[in-house]
Parts: C-alpha cells; sequence; structure tokens
C-alpha cells in the first residue's frame, strides 16, 4: 500500500472534512473513493465544464466577419433574402432530380 500526500488549504480540508463526516466518511476515504471512480471512468470522475464567458462573443463577431468576408470574396455579398432564397430553392430542384 502507498502512501500519498498533498498539500490543501487548512480551510478547504476543514469544509471537506465536514461535509465527507456528515456522509458518514472521512477525508481519507473520500480522496480513495475520487481515485478508484478515476480509474472506473478512466478519467476525471465528474464533468469539467468552464463557464461562458464574453470570449463566446468575440467568437460570434469573428464568425460574422468571417462570413461577411467569405460572401465578399465570392461576390455574393450584396444578395438580398429574395435572391438566397431563389438560390436555395434552384438547389433543392437540382437536389431532388438528382435523387431520381
Amino acid at each position: 500500500m502507498a502512501i500519498v500526500q498533498l498539500r490543501v488549504d487548512d480551510d478547504l480540508k476543514a469544509k471537506a472534512s465536514s461535509i465527507y463526516e456528515k456522509l458518514g466518511i472521512d477525508l481519507s476515504s473520500a480522496i480513495k473513493m475520487f481515485l478508484k471512480r478515476s480509474v472506473t471512468v478512466n478519467g476525471i470522475p465528474f464533468s469539467m465544464i468552464l463557464e461562458k464567458t464574453d470570449n463566446d462573443q468575440e467568437l460570434a463577431a469573428m464568425s460574422i466577419r468571417n462570413m461577411n468576408n467569405s460572401a465578399e470574396e465570392n461576390g455574393i455579398s450584396d444578395m438580398s433574402i429574395d435572391d438566397i432564397d431563389k438560390e436555395i430553392a434552384e438547389y433543392r430542384k437540382h437536389r431532388k432530380r438528382s435523387k431520381k
């Protein structure tokens, strides 16, 4: 059996220990459970998701700029909604005929 040592903030240790005590286990058992579950799932045994930030807005703005640039490069930046609808309808007609 191996010994694992780690350093944690006193406040964090106390808060975590209090939670585990209410669950009927000690801190050492909780850590063993975490390690065993990590092996079982072959990774971190809980979801690790970053909160959405303003980066999402930046990414959306960059995507719009890229689409605008692409439209300009392809000569379609001045198309109206009606023009776009006509293009879509023509594409669908062509696709429908080619499936037959």
